[in-house]
């Protein structure tokens, strides 16, 4: 087993060889911050060391500082050469300590990055001062801004690394370019004392005024983006050592903020979702699926088999017909030369991609497959039938799949023997971008099955969250409220526009009529009818839906909905759709006195949000998720939740679920059972405890996991 610490080693040649040891990743916690200063301090004491390096065990350099633990770490010049050998990846902190060395030796397809901002903080360890100097300003403002990391080949080419070596040979090559430095045949460079990068003031002071623009348009809510700039801008305005300071004390009241906070909530839920009782902890190995079948090409069919193949997973796609298929495989071509354009993909990895695609028009195929996803319509007999014919067709370990996003999955293998081989595999739209993937067991569904499906998700780039099997599952369900709840408040005459817009002040990318508008009102009666049978109780019902399909409107599928869709531009409100919510209105007859209620934008946010908030309460209450926090991160990643209120539970505990419970309470007097508080949530309430807390007996005893 790896010891924790750091250690030296003083070779023949003079040079001290320092090791970071903090498996698996090497973060730089305050003990390893500690053992550094120790060791740095002893060598640049000893007459017997020239120069020193620095590097990692366990293949990895350091991926960062723990955000556990953030804390100011005292940064000092060393007197003696001293060289980073950089193997794996060097994040966060670890690259700020690299960047803090005199030279940067790495090996090939090390990665490199400063991704503190996802995490509401910026580069506290020097990072915004040093990486304009290594490579240039507008590079570096994109590293930090984007959190994207650069591979030791682009970083070369860049200036951030001196040299490439082969693991085998960086500690040597490391070691000889220190004695270089160490006996002047190498430039001996503090990275915070060079401008040749920076370029004229005009120019460098140009390049940050434009990316505060841009992050005033896509992250006005993100405090980190902005003070990360000034950190910059301190640094080029009045040198290194004051771009230090200024670095320090906005690093110092960032931590504290409620943004850094909800981020660093997320950065944990997601970890923590990664481990699912009695699966991930029962000692079984995961098999390999190699091969898979998706039947159905539509929107979602051609995206999950786009996410599949970019990962070089091969599959069959089935249609139920050659026009069908055509029209699936040209989707495909589409979404892949989309990422290709957007630079996240090659040409050659787009040609390796679609080379594992086969469509097929029957189930010759699938007998050799490992998984089939099913990806049809939501048409309960159409799913049971196809279930029934993969049962015939696919090998007894082959894993049955449904990809529906609100069906129980008991009824869909209803007419299938093989229950402990079904399972829910829930991508959200589109498929190859949204990150989600909901995993849904039913109480047959065995441990093999999920950890196969857990495993198949993380290889091709989705954050898999385990659920218990009920309509609409756990993300679906806990907001079909919200929508629901955006139609009430029309009906009771606030404008939906308005609605939207207040919506996305919130931080959504979309309001909740826009979202309608994308799924088409068809898609949406479906999952209706699913609702309403399934809490019949709960339901808003309205005919607004059935009235604008009647009036040949169907969202964006045929550019007529609540907006107007016209090529070329972006959607704008369509005031001819005002007649069709008036008719509704007149139909439902709820408003109180027949006249429009006053309510605040805040109000609005509360009216929409509290019924999911409450219906989160229910899914909780009855073992849906194993954990608050997966309903945290599945409402950002499949919910577009703003990340930056940490996702809808920890929100919810942020306002208080007192707060909550009261509102709820007094409109389901005015309103009706829409509104009805929950069990759980009066419960923790009256005790004054956060929704998010531990589950409670009644959770433990009903439990769907």
């Amino acid at each position: 087993m790896a010891v924790t610490g750091v250690t030296m080693e003083v070779g023949d040649d003079g040079v001290a060889v320092i090791y970071i040891s903090n498996p698996p990743l090497n973060v730089l916690n305050p003990a390893i911050i500690a053992g550094l200063k120790e060791k740095f301090g002893e060598a640049a004491s000893r007459r017997d060391v020239k120069a020193i390096v620095l590097t990692g065990k366990g293949g990895r350099f350091s991926g960062g500082y723990d955000i556990s633990a953030f804390q100011r770490v005292p940064q000092r010049d060393c007197k003696k050469p001293v060289v980073a050998a950089v193997e794996g990846l060097a994040l966060g902190g670890g690259l700020e300590l690299a960047m803090g060395c005199h030279a940067r030796i790495a090996s090939p397809k090390t990665k490199l990055g400063l991704p503190e901002l996802t995490l509401g903080v910026i580069p506290g360890l020097g990072g915004t001062q040093r990486l304009p100097r290594l490579v240039g300003v507008s590079k570096a403002v994109e590293m930090m801004l984007s959190s994207e990391p650069i591979t030791s080949e682009e970083g070369k080419l860049l200036g951030l690394i001196d040299d490439i070596a082969s693991s085998e040979e960086l500690l040597r090559s490391s070691r000889l370019w220190a004695l270089g430095i160490a006996e002047r045949r190498k430039p001996w460079v503090r990275s915070l004392h060079r401008t040749d990068k920076i370029g004229s003031l005009p120019e460098a002071l140009g390049l940050i005024r434009a990316a505060r623009e841009q992050a005033k348009r896509t992250s006005p809510n993100m405090p980190q983006h902005f003070a990360c700039l000034d950190a910059v801008e301190e640094g080029i305005l009045h040198g290194g050592y004051k771009g230090l300071l200024k670095e320090a004390a906005v690093s110092k009241e960032l931590v504290k903020s409620s943004v850094s906070k909800a981020l660093s909530h997320l950065f944990f839920s997601q970890r923590a979702a990664a481990k699912v009782p009695n699966i991930t902890d029962a000692g079984l190995k995961p098999r390999h699926i190699r091969k898979v079948a998706i039947i159905g090409g539509g929107i979602m069919g051609s995206g999950i088999a786009t996410a599949l193949i970019l990962s070089n997973i091969s599959v069959f796609l089935k249609e139920i017909d050659s026009e069908y298929l055509l029209k699936a495989m040209k989707t495909i071509e589409a979404n892949i030369h989309g990422l290709v354009t957007g630079g996240k993909v090659t040409q050659d990895n787009a040609r390796k991609a679609l080379s594992m695609l086969k469509g097929v028009s029957d189930y010759t195929e699938f007998k050799e497959v490992d998984l089939v996803i099913e990806a049809v319509i939501e048409d309960v007999p159409l799913k049971q039938n196809i279930f029934s014919e993969l049962e015939k067709v696919c090998s007894s370990c082959c894993i049955l799949a449904t990809n529906t996003s609100t069906i129980d999955l008991n009824v869909v293998g209803e007419k299938t023997k093989s229950q402990d081989r079904i399972i829910g595999a829930h991508f959200f739209s589109p498929a190859h971008i949204m990150p989600l993937l909901e995993i849904v067991r039913t109480e047959k569904t065995s441990p093999q099955v999920i950890l196969d499906l857990l495993t198949l998700g993380k290889i091709i780039k989705k954050v898999p969250i385990v659920v218990g099997n009920c309509a609409g599952f756990a993300v679906n369900r806990t907001f079909f409220p919200y929508m629901e709840g955006a139609q009430l408040l029309v009906h009771l005459g606030v404008d939906l526009f308005r609605i939207d817009r207040v919506i996305r002040n919130f931080g959504f990318p979309l309001g909740p009529f826009r979202l309608m508008d994308l799924g088409g009102y068809r898609l949406g009666k479906q999952a209706g009818k699913e609702y309403e049978n399934a809490f019949p109780d709960r339901i808003f019902r309205c005919p607004l839906g059935e009235l604008l399909l009647k009036y040949g409107r169907n969202g964006k599928r045929n550019g007529k909905g609540f907006y107007m869709y016209e090529k070329g531009s972006r959607p704008k409100p369509d005031p001819s759709v005002l007649p069709i919510i008036e008719e509704s209105r007149q139909l439902m007859n709820i408003m109180p006195g027949g006249k429009p209620i006053s309510v605040t934008d805040e109000e609005i946010i509360e009216m929409l949000f509290f019924p999911a908030i409450n219906e989160a309460c229910r899914v909780m209450d009855e073992g849906v998720v194993a954990r608050a926090s997966d309903l945290d991160v599945a409402s950002v990643l499949g919910m577009s939740f703003p990340s930056y209120r940490g996702g809808i539970m920890f929100w919810a505990d942020t306002v208080g679920s007192n707060h909550i419970y009261v509102c709820l309470k007094r409109w389901s007097e005015m309103y009706g059972n829409f509104f009805k508080p929950s069990r759980l949530l009066e419960e923790r309430a009256m005790k004054g405890m956060p929704l998010s807390g531990a589950a409670t007996s009644s959770l433990k005893s009903n439990s769907k996991l």
